[in-house]
């Protein structure tokens, strides 16, 4: 006995449509349903903020109600823009990135746009062929603490619109904090606890951000009269910090400021492993106040970075970017971009030197 396929038409071998399926719903059902032009959902779906709020819900309920998913392949098709932006980060499993991609992602919601999040596992060759698997879907891309050569972004910044998170490039927009408040904090409060000898816990060899914060600190060490090492480079990871050990011990420093919190809570959870009290006989300052950084025991002190604020206003700026590409006002613009500023945030990981 012959089993018929019933997914073909037994009349012309075509696949037999689906008795239960309806055609999409289109811009043509929403504006009939909700009493606008179609010309007026259309804006409402593509450029949020264009019409009033009242028409703008009107149209939404409609959508919803009729179930409808915009496919941002075929609006790319008329305006040449998929309102997506790809945010390329450099360890999906790095606390740091939490906020940066939250706030980021806010923005871009706010203004209409989806955010594609990829990662290149703090490498230089895979983020180069991530961006170039990325850019031809997205309108824009956010590097965050990337591993690539200037002259690839530089490239890069010619395919797409492009804005770079902490690194700064010449010709490329870059969202970068002002490391001195945090840092001069933080060295003067291991001053005042009666440090003299310091060490930086480096990160990773070809990052930019964390040669910024080493010169930083030099030029301040330098002014308090204090010295200071570099110990490392290292990978900004738990295991990154554990590894520094050693050498943290043979510095003979009484306090270390490390590239990051996850290096800092590492080197705090080997330090306490070896029987040295913390912060007793060594002090330890973290970087960037990442989640978690105050349910290490000491909780740990930490030069806090306005991560949410630094992933809002990256997509901000490639919003203006790809709005100057237009020629038009952009939407989700709010003016001159507030400073971006580090702060020390003392907790427990701190204490004098010697005591």
């Amino acid at each position: 006995m012959t089993e018929i396929d019933s997914s073909q038409d037994t009349r012309s071998g075509a696949p037999a449509r689906s008795r239960s399926s309806k055609p999409a719903p289109t811009i043509y059902d929403i504006a009939e349903l909700a009493g606008v032009n179609p010309s007026t959902v259309s804006r409402a779906l593509s450029k949020p903020g264009r019409i009033s709020a009242k028409t703008e819900k009107l149209i939404q309920d409609a959508a919803k109600t009729l179930n409808y998913r915009v496919n941002p392949m075929a609006r790319a098709l008329p305006t040449g823009r998929t309102m997506t932006l790809g945010l390329i980060i450099a360890d999906i499993t790095n606390p740091m990135f939490f906020d940066v991609v939250r706030g980021a992602e806010r923005a871009a919601r706010e203004s209409g746009y989806t955010l594609i999040i990829a990662e290149s596992q703090e490498s230089g060759e895979r983020e180069a062929a991530t961006a170039e698997r990325v850019a031809p879907s997205v309108d824009g891309m956010i590097l965050v603490t990337t591993r690539l050569a200037d002259e690839q972004i530089a490239d890069l910044a010619e395919l797409r619109p492009l804005v770079v998170i902490n690194r700064r490039i010449d010709g490329v927009d870059a969202i970068v904090p002002d490391l001195e408040p945090g840092i001069d904090q933080a060295l003067t409060h291991l001053a005042e606890l009666g440090h003299r000898s310091i060490g930086y816990l480096y990160g990773p060899s070809g990052s930019w951000m964390s040669s910024a914060r080493w010169e930083a600190l030099l030029a301040k060490s330098v002014e308090l009269g204090m010295s200071i090492v570099e110990i490392g480079p290292g990978i900004p990871t738990l295991e990154g910090g554990r590894a520094s050990m050693t050498r943290v011990a043979a510095s003979g420093v009484s306090a270390v400021v490390a590239y990051n919190d996850l290096m800092a809570i590492g080197l705090l959870r080997a330090a306490q492993e070896k029987g040295l009290r913390v912060p007793g006989d060594l002090s330890i300052v973290g970087f960037d106040d990442i989640f978690g950084s105050d349910f290490t025991s000491p909780p740990l002190s930490t030069i806090r970075t306005p991560l949410a604020l630094i992933g809002t206003l990256a997509v901000r700026r490639m919003l203006e970017r790809i709005a100057a590409d237009d020629r038009r006002p952009a939407h989700g613009s709010r003016g001159k971009a507030p400073a971006i500023s580090t702060e020390l945030v003392v907790r427990g990981s701190t204490g004098p030197a010697g005591a």
